[in-house]
């Protein structure tokens, strides 16, 4: 990336609203500290938080540089099928979560996706899992820095080493401030900023190319072609030039495998739910975030998909197969905001890409330190200390993750989509902690031996599909490698561990109450809705089907 072809030419209003935006962020975590007295109340907010607050924080912690950048890099170079990754990809994951899964994460207590494995399969599943998250989670944290440096880089024109730093350094203070509630309040924070930022970004491209109509002429006159307009079969994207086979990919490696992994085992989404004031707001929380969730694609993927055919040097980078020039396809939003946006909603605009990685980058170090805090430190390194010696621990690894951050952010610059390099995360981590996860949750003969066995050949097979894909023994274009990585990690790990169980002891079954589905009694799965909670459109079924619904719609409207 060339800075000098994207410098954003900011004025002196762009600044002040920037400025304010950071002295709200910092105030927030101020004033959050003053709440915080112990370790629960720094790490999971005292689980206090109404569910609309933990519902929109819910998804803004999704809406980083994942979102921001990733999908509009993808909607400029794939279109519409990356509408894939919300309507297939995201929310029916969410509302499973809600119906199936929060139940018993927020039921048993728990204050970790990894301490929920330590008592379903004892002590070596969960010490592998803790470690494969908490590695994941300072990779992703360096996507986001990354993108974070990369926006101060351009607006100041600082060294790209000295804006990672720069950038850190804020997301560390409100984190380590006000722990878990400085990061939710800002995320809700960071929701309303990014849609402010990004609506008028869409409304005034759509002018620019004449519309919706206008822009379906664009692209079909494109590379890429009208195939780009309808998001099935998604061959471009999948890798696989079968239909069925794209279709199939699409439904199975990313709608199953690799959304399901992610939204109902990745701790920090579930996080944020855990933080919820009761059973009921905690299931409400992901289908709150789901409403909002099918409707940002439209300003995220299509801001990308206007960039990809109005903004000069994206026309051509892509006429040219995605090589060569100063640009690349993560470039397409920060481009088309410097051709469209006066100085104002400039500043606007800047503020909201800035609050989009602060939010994904506060998101996966708040989830980092307390996995390390409570999974690996208190359980593994030094345990039975007071309550304020872990919040101190929590402190300091948050500092340490925030600069380990600062050297996986150059990983990720390797990358001309990002999208790319997140989903072969996903299928390392989220896969085959999904595969452990749904098996031993409804099959109470799987023993804890094959627990963290399956979860080392998934991820180990997971790899493997990388390196085949990466010495080209195995061709495949798009995200298809992640697609199936993913789908052969979830199945390696399902066939180990039924392999494993048939020859080691599963738990007494007194001893998973509350961790499997036909041993846990109905009563403690229940809302048990009172007072203000009892009223109909709280229903959490209700909510599930109006979503359930809209996300048929949408993929059959835009088929």
């Amino acid at each position: 990336m060339d800075s000098d072809v994207l410098r954003l030419d900011a004025s002196a209003i762009d600044y002040v609203i920037l400025a304010s935006y950071f002295a709200v962020v910092l105030g927030i975590g101020v004033l959050a500290r003053r709440q915080v007295s112990s370790s629960i109340d720094f790490f999971l907010s005292g689980r206090s938080l109404p569910a609309w607050v933990t519902g929109l924080a819910f998804v803004s912690a999704n809406l980083g540089a994942i979102e921001i950048m990733g999908m509009s890099a993808n909607g400029a170079q794939y279109g519409l099928p990356t509408m894939h990754y919300f309507w297939i990809g995201a929310v029916p994951a969410m509302l499973f979560l809600a119906v199936v899964m929060m139940p018993f994460y927020y039921g048993s207590k728990v204050r970790s996706v990894p301490e929920f494995m330590l008592r379903r399969f004892g002590p070596t599943a969960h010490l592998v899992n803790a470690l494969s998250f908490a590695l994941a989670q300072v990779l992703i944290a360096g996507v986001n820095l990354y993108l974070l440096g990369t926006i101060v880089n351009v607006l100041l024109g600082w060294p790209l080493w000295v804006s990672l730093i720069a950038a850190a350094a804020i997301v560390l203070v409100y984190t380590t401030l006000g722990g878990l509630s400085a990061a939710i309040y800002n995320e809700v924070l960071q929701f309303f900023v990014i849609v402010a930022a990004l609506l008028p970004l869409t409304l005034a491209g759509l002018h620019k190319v004449g519309g919706w109509e206008g822009l379906k002429d664009q692209i079909t006159a494109s590379p890429g072609g009208a195939e780009q307009l309808s998001a099935w079969p998604g061959n471009e994207l999948s890798g696989f030039d079968n239909d069925f086979l794209s279709v199939f990919g699409i439904i199975f490696g990313l709608g199953f495998v690799l959304s399901f992994g992610y939204w109902t085992t990745n701790f920090v989404e579930v996080q944020r739910a855990m933080a919820s004031k009761s059973m009921s707001a905690a299931r409400r929380t992901p289908v709150i975030g789901a409403f909002p969730k099918l409707f940002i694609p439209f300003i995220v993927v299509i801001p990308g998909m206007i960039a990809a055919v109005s903004v000069q040097e994206m026309v051509q980078y892509k006429a040219n197969g995605g090589t060569g020039g100063n640009v690349t396809y993560n470039d397409a939003l920060l481009l088309l905001m410097r051709d469209l946006l006066p100085n104002g909603l400039l500043g606007l605009a800047i503020t909201g890409l800035l609050a989009s990685f602060m939010a994904g980058m506060a998101a996966n170090i708040s989830a980092f330190n307390t996995v390390f805090s409570y999974d690996i430190w208190q359980t593994y390194v030094v345990k039975d200390r007071p309550d304020e010696y872990y919040l101190k621990v929590g402190r300091v690894i948050t500092i340490v993750a925030t600069i380990a951050a600062i050297f996986t952010a150059v990983i990720a610059s390797g990358y001309s989509n990002l999208m790319d390099y997140l989903q072969q995360l996903f299928s390392f981590f989220n896969a085959p902690l999904f595969a452990t996860f749904i098996l031993g949750m409804f099959w109470k003969r799987m023993t804890a031996t094959a627990g963290w066995v399956g979860l080392v050949v998934g991820t180990s097979s997971a790899i493997f599909i990388f390196i085949l894909s990466e010495t080209d023994v195995i061709s495949l274009q798009g995200q298809g490698a992640s697609f199936l990585a993913a789908g052969v990690a979830f199945v390696a790990d399902i066939v180990i561990s039924v392999l494993v169980t048939m020859v080691t002891k599963p738990k007494p079954e007194s001893e998973l109450r509350g961790l499997v589905y036909s041993l846990t009694p109905k009563a403690d799965l229940s809302e048990n809705r009172t007072g203000d909670e009892a009223v109909w459109y709280r229903s959490t079924p209700m909510l599930v089907g109006v979503a359930g619904v809209l996300v048929v719609a949408l993929n059959i409207i835009f088929f």
